[in-house]
């Protein structure tokens, strides 16, 4: 009977760790910009973390340093002498008057870091950055043929595990100015995929409840023979 219960054990940690996910996106159902996660399990059990990339809706912010991206694409985000990626447009001015991240990382054009000193700041849907009438830079927007490689690192940041000259510039790519992109996820699915995973999980704490029970009895009454 000991054997019998490796089947409600694995499928209670299962039930454990979809209810772990899910709330992380629930958690993050308000992050610009945030990639719901996904978890499936292989012919072993074995747990298999995806992100999903599509593309999350868009709402008005009125901000004119606030971006979204629509299409597939990445910022670029320079951090110390990194590289990492984001969907999150929330960006700022910093003390040196360089678009940055809310935290302060440096938000990269085709030129470097973008200093912009200037009042009139334009973003056209191709990127290119117009202050006070002139040219100035084009945010460095790119892809991956393999997305698997980006991982999140928080901040709402990817880091790209692959070969970095793995990336291409992002073709089609339309740049919203004012706008922020919405997470790709929904509430009411999540909560419902909660409630089943819930259920799925205390049927599996019930199994093993029984089946400790009937050990139990098995024992005693083999000490009675």
């Amino acid at each position: 009977m000991i054997l019998g219960m490796t089947r409600p054990v694995q499928g209670g940690l299962r039930q454990n760790l979809k209810l772990e996910l899910i709330s992380n996106n629930l958690a993050n159902a308000n992050t610009t910009g945030y990639k719901k996660d996904l978890i499936s399990f292989d012919n072993m059990f074995k747990a298999q973390l995806t992100t999903d990339h599509s593309q999350g809706g868009i709402k008005t912010s009125n901000n004119k340093l606030d971006l979204a991206l629509q299409g597939d694409g990445f910022f670029k985000i320079q951090s110390d002498n990194k590289i990492y990626y984001t969907r999150c447009g929330e960006f700022t001015l910093n003390s040196d008057s360089i678009l940055s991240t809310s935290i302060g990382r440096p938000v990269l054009g085709k030129n470097g870091p973008i200093t912009i000193t200037g009042s009139d700041i334009q973003i056209n849907s191709n990127g290119e950055i117009i202050v006070d009438s002139q040219l100035i830079d084009k945010l460095d927007i790119i892809t991956f043929p393999e997305k698997n490689n980006l991982k999140k690192i928080g901040d709402s940041l990817f880091d790209y595990t692959g070969n970095p000259n793995d990336e291409i510039v992002s073709e089609n790519i339309i740049v919203n100015q004012g706008q922020l992109e919405t997470p790709n996820i929904s509430v009411v699915t999540e909560m419902t995929k909660m409630i089943t995973a819930h259920r799925m999980f205390e049927t599996y704490q019930k199994m093993i409840q029984t089946i400790d029970e009937i050990n139990g009895q098995a024992i005693s009454e083999m000490g009675k023979a």
